[in-house]
C-alpha cells in the first residue's frame, strides 16, 4: 500500500514539492518509520534503470535492501513510477523498473521531474534526484554507490553532474564508495569545498576512493576511523542548524573486490576514446562510460559493483561511553535515530 506523505513530513518552503504535493507517494512502511522515528536509509535507483543489466539489477537492488533490514533500518529506494515519486518500492515495482525494455525509465535528476511528472513516465532517480526527495520527506541517511562530479576534460565541455550542486543544496548525509572512477578526482574534491559539503573517508586513511579502487592519488579533507565518528559530525551539524550542505563520506570498497588503480585507468581511458568516437555527451557519458568497462574488463568492473553492493560483512555498533550515554538521554528520538541509522549502515559497509 502507498499513501500520501503526510504533510508534517513536508519542508516549508520547499521549491520542488509543495504541501499539497500530489506527485510524492511514501510507502506505509517508510511513513509508519518516519513517524516513530525509526531508522530509514535513502538507496537511488539509477543503479536499476541505468548501472546495471538485467536481471542482476533487481537481483543487486532487492539484496540491498535486504541488508539494509539486516541492520534493522528501513530501505527507502526512490523512484519514478508511472508520473509519481515513490519513496520504498515494493518488490513488483523494483522488477518492472529493471527491466527498462518495458519501462524505458528516464534517468532522473532534479531538473527531469517536470517533464517526467507531467508525462507520466518512469524514472531512475540519480543521486541528485534522490537527494531532492530525500529533502523533502526528511530522511537524513541515503547510501549509494558512486557519486557523479566534474568530468575530465570539463574545462572544455563543462560537463558537471547536478550531484555536486545539489549535495550543496541538500541537508543528508550520503555514504558513498566515493566519486565515479570516470571523473576528475581532484575537480570534484575542489568542487565540493566550493558547495560547502563536508568530506571524509571513512577508514585507516584520508585517501579518498575512487569506487572501482579502495585509494585514489587524492585526499579528503577529513578521515574518521569508526561509525561512532561519523555519527558525531552528522549530530554536529544537525545541531548547528546548517540548513543547507550536505555530509559525503567515502567509504572504500572492499579490497578483494578492488582494481587496481593503473589497470583501471587504462580501461577507463580507452573507454572515454569509443565515448568521443561515438559522440556521446550529456547524461547519456555515464551509462555509456560503465557498459564500456564492463566489456573491456570481461566483466569484472560489473562483478566488483554487485560485490560491493551485496557486501554483508557487518560489524557489533560500539557502545557509548559513559558521557555519550548521559547526552544521549537528552536527545530527541529523532536525533537517537539519525545516530543509530548511521552507526548501523555505515557499520555494514565498513571492510
Amino acid at each position: 500500500m502507498l499513501q500520501l506523505v503526510p504533510r508534517l513530513a513536508l519542508k516549508s518552503g520547499a521549491r520542488l514539492f509543495s504541501r499539497r504535493n500530489h506527485f510524492l507517494e511514501v510507502s506505509d512502511e517508510v511513513t509508519e518509520a518516519l513517524r516513530l522515528n525509526r531508522p530509514v536509509v535513502a538507496l537511488e535507483s539509477t543503479i536499476i534503470t541505468h548501472g546495471m543489466p538485467f536481471p542482476q539489477n533487481v537481483e543487486c537492488a532487492l539484496e540491498v535492501e535486504e541488508a539494509v533490514r539486516s541492520q534493522n533500518a528501513v530501505p527507502a529506494t526512490i523512484a519514478l513510477v508511472n508520473g509519481a515519486v515513490k519513496v520504498g518500492l515494493c518488490k513488483r515495482e523494483i522488477e518492472i523498473l529493471g527491466d527498462t525494455k518495458i519501462s524505458r525509465p528516464v534517468k532522473t535528476s532534479r531538473r527531469d521531474f517536470p517533464y517526467v511528472l507531467s508525462n507520466k513516465l518512469n524514472g531512475g532517480t540519480t543521486v541528485a534526484g534522490t537527494l531532492v526527495v530525500c529533502n523533502q520527506v526528511g530522511i537524513r541517511i541515503f547510501a549509494t554507490g558512486g557519486i557523479g562530479g566534474v568530468h575530465r576534460g570539463a574545462s572544455e565541455t563543462f560537463d558537471i553532474s547536478a550531484d555536486l550542486t545539489e549535495l550543496g543544496r541538500c541537508n543528508v548525509a550520503v555514504v558513498s564508495s566515493g566519486v565515479k572512477s570516470i571523473l576528475d578526482i581532484a575537480k570534484t574534491l575542489e568542487y565540493l569545498e566550493t558547495q560547502g559539503v563536508l568530506v571524509a573517508t571513512l577508514g585507516p586513511t584520508a585517501a579518498f576512493p575512487a569506487f572501482y579502487s579502495r585509494l585514489s592519488a587524492h585526499k579528503a579533507p577529513y578521515c574518521v576511523e569508526t561509525a561512532s565518528a561519523a555519527a558525531e559530525i552528522i549530530k554536529a551539524h544537525k545541531d548547528m542548524h546548517l540548513e543547507s550542505g550536505s555530509l559525503l563520506f567515502g567509504v572504500p570498497v572492499p579490497e578483494p573486490y578492488a582494481f587496481d588503480p593503473e589497470s583501471i585507468n587504462r580501461i577507463i581511458d580507452d573507454a572515454l576514446v569509443e565515448a568521443h568516437k561515438a559522440g556521446i555527451s550529456g547524461k547519456n557519458i555515464t551509462p555509456f562510460l560503465l557498459e564500456q568497462i564492463a566489456g573491456m574488463s570481461g566483466g569484472s568492473s560489473l562483478k566488483t559493483s554487485i560485490l560491493f553492493r551485496k557486501q554483508s560483512k557487518t560489524r557489533d555498533c560500539r557502545l557509548f561511553s559513559a558521557s555519550g550515554k548521559k547526552r544521549r538521554r537528552h536527545q530527541t528520538r529523532g536525533e537517537a535515530a539519525l545516530e543509530q541509522t548511521a552507526r548501523k549502515y555505515l557499520h555494514y559497509y565498513l571492510p
